[in-house]
């Protein structure tokens, strides 16, 4: 089968870039014709490994725009396309001109299987492909995290698509009830689990990861840390990732008197050697699609402790059994749980081994073949519409 992975940035980090790669790696190691199509190109290189079977080219060269005065990115903006709605988080990149490279790229697609990957790609492929393209749009977060102008236009337009696929049971009821009868699947991320060094649990070290970013809830877990930090001296806090609110969440750090126990580690290379040198994984946000980082922590045996937010963590989590959840924005509640656990290493060690069980079920040999069936149905005509549809 020929199938076309479309990116807003191949060349770039995340969690649906390093998905999407995966995904793509997957197919073409099982025989299939697979290219990465990126809408914009603004590096040199992918950081993400891909398989040199795997094409990988980009619509819009952006680098030396990037490169030069920021004068020319705001002309860039200015001049907005039609249909990607301004609520779309990356709004911004659709400019006129890239926007039309998009949809002149996918309209005259006449085979294969085009597979977009967020709301912005989706409603373009959903109003421009063909049918003489298999189209299956891919949705990273859930639907009531999209401002509402993205909602209606979803509403609107994806029952459109061969095939919606979304990340968790939650979600997929959710498209339901906006979208009766559209062939909503569900498929998990891929996360490969070969490796992973458990933990011990004897480390006085609690990690958490993510974007430094108002979504990922850090400033919630400041609190939440500063409420029992003086209960258990000898532990730290460690939060790995870079973003725009450093400096802000710094700051609240400082001024929580938690300097050095609450540390913000940046970037790093081995953080599968980081989970391994932790006892516990803290997530604090307040929306979610499929929290990989957790699901990564839980292969490394590491209990967790983690709001109740949508969506994600409770479609993982048994509670009790793998992990606690508390409620979504309550830093008081996590911060006890916290705490619970920080001084019961019985307790880390039984959620910690159930939370590695959990984690096998989104390994890649179970979900890339969940991938491979429905690609497999949709070639051959199958119709997903009507009862709900399984890759299982």
């Amino acid at each position: 089968m020929k199938i076309r992975y479309m990116l807003l940035h191949a060349y770039g980090m995340g969690g649906t870039i390093r998905t999407v790669v995966n995904q793509a790696n997957a197919m073409a190691a099982a025989g299939h014709d697979v290219e990465i199509v990126s809408v914009v190109r603004r590096r040199t290189s992918p950081q993400f490994d891909i398989d040199p079977r795997v094409k990988v080219w980009a619509l819009v060269d952006q680098r030396k725009a990037v490169e030069t005065d920021s004068l020319a990115r705001k002309v860039w903006r200015r001049a907005r396309g039609k249909i990607v709605p301004a609520g779309e988080f990356a709004a911004s990149y659709f400019t006129e001109r890239v926007e039309r490279a998009v949809i002149e790229y996918v309209s005259p697609l006449s085979d294969g299987i085009l597979v977009t990957t967020r709301p912005a790609l989706n409603l373009i492929a959903a109003r421009r492909a063909t049918s003489g393209v298999i189209r299956v749009a891919q949705d990273h977060m859930n639907l009531g995290s999209y401002r509402k102008p993205v909602r209606e236009e979803i509403a609107r337009h994806y029952d459109r698509f061969d095939a919606v696929v979304v990340l968790t049971e939650t979600s997929r009821r959710e498209y339901l009830e906006a979208l009766p009868g559209a062939p909503i699947v569900r498929i998990p991320n891929g996360i490969p689990m070969a490796g992973r060094a458990p933990s011990d649990h004897s480390a006085p070290v609690v990690i958490a990861v993510g974007r430094l970013v108002k979504q990922k809830g850090f400033d919630y877990l400041i609190k939440a840390y500063a409420s029992i930090a003086d209960q258990h001296p000898e532990w730290q806090l460690k939060v790995f990732g870079t973003g725009p609110s450093q400096e802000k969440l710094q700051q609240r750090i400082d001024e929580a008197g938690l300097t050095g126990r609450f540390r913000l580690m940046g970037r790093t290379e081995k953080i599968n050697d980081e989970f391994a040198a932790a006892s516990i994984y803290a997530l604090s946000s307040r929306i979610e699609g499929l929290p990989m980082a957790m699901i990564e922590a839980m292969g490394h045996a590491l209990p967790v402790v983690a709001f109740d937010c949508p969506t994600g963590p409770a479609d993982v989590l048994t509670p009790g059994v793998d992990g606690i959840l508390v409620p979504p924005r309550d830093p008081e509640a996590l911060g006890a749980e916290l705490s619970k656990l920080m001084g019961d290493i019985d307790a880390r060690r039984r959620l910690g081994t159930a939370a590695a069980k959990t984690a096998q079920s989104y390994s890649p040999e179970v979900v890339m073949p969940m991938w491979e069936r429905l690609f497999t149905a949709l070639h051959n005509g199958e119709r997903l519409d009507g009862p709900p549809w399984t890759a299982s």
